[in-house]
């Protein structure tokens, strides 16, 4: 779709991603949702647009990088160059398991979830800001993320690379007018909290992208 921007929301749900979609379609964007379950982000999508956001869901699971390429790339055909990306899917529970019950095995789950997963998703919209000339490139993690957890090993490995990741990108990306950056968010997100709803994470994203200052962001005290 030639003359307008979209926001690819990687790991879409009826919680903090359809807030985010809400919140930039609002503005104008096209809104992708990216998920495995077809019929949950059709269910969003249609409610989306009985608010008048123009929005489309695209199957794919994370952990297989190449069909996420490729939801990615239908995303934009459909709905414009993408010009937000949001990587923010919730990781499975069995990637939280102590430490000293985690071998090699037990981590290739959480690897692929938050290394490939992102990196997948990255590579392919890439091309896309730098023909716009701007970007925002924003990933969702745990506290975890900031503060490994010795019960939660496969999370707290894997959330430390993607950060990394991000953390790289966001000091190559800044001089092309592309910003990157993290946000951390404490324990669980909640309804009706002052700093944790769905609805203010969304706006917190959404100033993210507008002011474009730092990588790291944290939504909450680190021990709340």
């Amino acid at each position: 779709m030639v003359g307008m921007s979209s926001v690819a929301i990687v790991g879409a749900g009826p919680g903090l991603g359809a807030a985010v979609a809400r919140r930039f379609g609002r503005e104008g964007f096209g809104v992708g949702l990216v998920a495995r379950d077809r019929g949950r982000l059709d269910a969003i999508a249609e409610g989306l647009a009985d608010e008048g956001i123009t929005a489309r869901g695209f199957a794919a699971d994370v952990r297989r990088p190449e069909r996420l390429a490729v939801a990615l790339a239908e995303l934009a055909d459909a709905l414009g160059t993408v010009e937000v990306l949001q990587y923010s899917p919730v990781p499975h529970r069995d990637f939280m398991r102590p430490v000293l019950d985690t071998g090699h095995r037990e981590l290739v789950g959480p690897i692929e979830f938050s290394v490939y997963g992102p990196v997948a998703a990255v590579q392919q919209v890439l091309p896309g800001m730098r023909r716009l000339g701007r970007g925002t490139i924003l990933f969702v993690n745990g506290g975890s993320a900031a503060v490994p957890h010795p019960e939660r090993a496969g999370t707290s490995i894997a959330f430390a690379a993607e950060s990394a990741y991000g953390h790289l990108l966001h000091d190559r990306l800044a001089a092309e007018g592309i910003h990157v950056a993290q946000l951390v968010i404490p324990g669980a997100i909640t309804a009706g909290h002052a700093r944790k709803d769905p609805e203010v994470l969304a706006q917190t994203l959404w100033s993210m992208h507008r002011e474009r200052h730092g990588f790291r962001h944290y939504a909450d005290d680190l021990d709340s």
